[in-house]
């Protein structure tokens, strides 16, 4: 009986490794970059079929079905994201970091998977593990449907008005900036904004985060909305004109003033409002903790981990 356990766990520590290293062989062959228009709404079919088994596992009552469909959400949703590292590294000039963290995602992803077949194995449900497939299920609907065009106009119409919004803030400023739809002018230096200027991310992951949580009323999921979302969007039209205007006014690079300032200026706004939420929903932070926790459940993963650490030691 022990020896068939420990074949099993040095099967389930192979599949770990072996499945997501082979999606990203795969989708990196099936989607190279330029990715043609097929290929790209190709990638959109596991995309979406994931979201969609994500939710459903988030929603269906019976705890072992639940937790099958979720993993098939979360295969299906990893597979999507084995297809950008590519695109991500070229589409935004070499980009090592993006490309990284994307490749590092579908591992993680397929570990939040992996801790799903732990929980029907040993029968074991976490209720982390629903709440962050319901958050993915939320944020994700949204976001996708909204970057992708299902929705036609939707995306056009948020770029612009935040374009608008952003002069205006600039004006109030007493900057004489100029704006034709998604331009905006100063000093004859053009800056247009596009579909990551809008924070619709950063909005939407914490409509997810909030959204999912369990056995918490909807008051108190829309007052922690309230203290988010709105925030985020009118700091993001202040982030906005603080680039336009430093690159403008030749204070700093374009790089430097968006990636760097502008970046780190917005997470730590994330990081102070993500503590406000806490105070209002501290369901969300036992959730966190219990993603942090999950290498705590100690299954063969982790037993495999702790024998090569202690091995090197």
């Amino acid at each position: 009986m022990a020896v068939s356990s420990e074949k099993t766990n040095r099967w389930v520590v192979l599949s770990y490794f072996l499945i997501p290293t082979v999606m990203l062989i795969v989708g990196y062959l099936l989607f190279p970059y330029p990715p043609s228009s097929f290929a790209r709404q190709l990638s959109l079919i596991p995309l979406f079929l994931g979201l969609v088994f994500l939710g459903g596992g988030f929603l269906y009552w019976k705890k072992n079905t639940a937790s099958w469909l979720k993993i098939l959400g979360w295969g299906l949703f990893s597979f999507f994201w084995a297809t950008m590292p590519s695109f991500l590294y070229f589409s935004e000039g070499g980009d090592v970091f993006n490309a990284a963290v994307c490749v590092i995602g579908v591992y993680v992803l397929l570990y939040i998977a992996y801790h799903e077949w732990l929980s029907i194995s040993r029968n074991e449900p976490v209720s982390c593990l629903n709440w962050i497939a319901g958050g993915t299920f939320l944020a994700g609907i949204i976001y996708f449907t909204i970057e992708n065009g299902i929705i036609p106009g939707l995306s056009d119409w948020l770029i612009e008005n935040v374009a608008a919004q952003t002069s205006d803030v600039l004006h109030l400023f007493g900057v004489n900036v100029s704006r034709t739809a998604d331009l905006i002018i100063y000093n004859n230096i053009p800056i247009t904004i596009i579909f990551a200027c809008t924070a619709i991310q950063s909005m939407v992951l914490f409509v997810g985060m909030i959204g999912a949580l369990p056995r918490v009323r909807l008051k108190r999921k829309a007052l922690g909305l309230l203290i988010t979302v709105v925030p985020i969007y009118f700091l993001n039209l202040i982030r906005n004109a603080a680039v336009v205007y430093m690159v403008g006014s030749g204070m700093t690079s374009f790089e430097m003033a968006h990636n760097v300032i502008g970046k780190t200026g917005s997470l730590l706004a994330l990081i102070v409002l993500l503590f406000i939420t806490f105070k209002i929903v501290p369901e969300l932070y036992d959730e966190i903790i219990g993603i942090i926790d999950l290498p705590k459940r100690k299954g063969p993963v982790e037993i495999f981990f702790s024998r090569l650490m202690r091995k090197k030691s």
